[in-house]
């Protein structure tokens, strides 16, 4: 664990843990915050920022990071479809940026950071009705499907794995793969480590999960496959890779989904690593872990996306959990 990550898991438990502690969500709160202390990183050179923030109901409401020269948009490309995290209720494409634009120029390809609509103006399912939406947009304009990864942390890695079951019971053309960081796979927070790591997380209590999965679901089931995919049939599923800290309290969450995965015959690749925080690839550039976190989810979106990859990720058996 470098110094880096320490000091961050020391501010974390300081200014953030605390606000977990609390008996209600204010969400108002949360978005000020975010708003106000968000670091927003350069444009990496050589590439382009487009933002798409304008009136209407256009599928794609969010922002592109683009290469200037085109390269990236070659076809067969790579293309990474993101959903940003914060519980449903909070965070977007800004907050975000770091993690992003991290991937994209590891990956060397481009991103579309969606806007998906928040909770609790627009309840479950109003992220997955916006999720899939977008994907379908990206074929729509001619983006081939095995050259798209979902990708998602938290909120956003439980949205993105719950797009890829729904696209699958939909009949649509799935993905190359799904990167997921610290998903929050389980709103009924049924997850041992909810438990077991509430103390030693030094982001979030354990009763915290379920308070924030309330905001979401309103009246609807914790359960629902679509909102807690840890509970829905996988079968199908392209490759998946996940990463988790070892101390997070949604560490289950990741825990149960790979297991469910290849139960189902899904490749799926879980990475815990110690001690980081939740979704601690946020932290790049600063933090060396999640500099190596980044090149190696960039790896995981280039393999499965190549030809010669897909063709190995599909015949190789599926990976256990390793420790990092």
């Amino acid at each position: 664990m470098s110094w880096q990550s320490a000091l961050a898991c020391w501010y974390l438990r300081r200014q953030f843990l605390p606000q977990t502690l609390k008996p209600r969500i204010n969400v108002e709160k949360a978005r000020a915050l975010t708003a106000k202390r968000v670091w927003s990183p350069r444009v990496p050179a050589g590439w382009n920022l487009r933002e798409m923030y304008g009136p209407g109901d256009q599928p794609l409401h969010g922002e592109w990071i683009e290469r200037i020269d085109g390269a990236s948009s070659v076809r067969n490309q790579p293309t990474v479809l993101y959903f940003h995290g914060g519980g449903y209720y909070f965070c977007s494409p800004r907050t975000h940026r770091s993690l992003v634009f991290g991937l994209a120029t590891r990956a060397n390809a481009p991103v579309f950071s969606l806007d998906y609509r928040l909770a609790p103006e627009h309840r479950f399912p109003a992220a997955l009705d916006d999720a899939t939406a977008a994907y379908r947009q990206l074929i729509a304009d001619g983006t081939p499907p095995e050259s798209i990864v979902i990708s998602g942390d938290s909120a956003g890695g439980g949205l993105a794995l719950a797009t890829l079951v729904a696209l699958r019971d939909a009949g649509d053309p799935l993905p190359a793969g799904g990167l997921l960081f610290s998903p929050w796979t389980d709103l009924a927070a049924a997850g041992a480590t909810i438990r077991t790591n509430d103390g030693l997380d030094p982001m979030f209590s354990g009763p915290a999960i379920a308070l924030a999965a309330q905001v979401y679901l309103g009246d609807a089931a914790a359960t629902h496959p679509y909102a807690s995919p840890v509970y829905a049939d996988l079968h199908g599923l392209p490759p998946l890779f996940i990463m988790a800290g070892s101390t997070e309290v949604l560490l289950d969450d990741s825990q149960r989904v790979a297991d469910n995965a290849r139960a189902a015959g899904v490749v799926c690749e879980l990475e815990v690593w110690k001690k980081m925080p939740h979704v601690w690839p946020l932290f790049t550039p600063f933090i060396p872990e999640a500099n190596r976190a980044l090149d190696r989810a960039a790896a995981f979106v280039r393999r499965v996306t190549s030809e010669a990859g897909g063709r190995d990720a599909a015949a190789q058996p599926s990976s256990a959990m390793s420790i990092v």
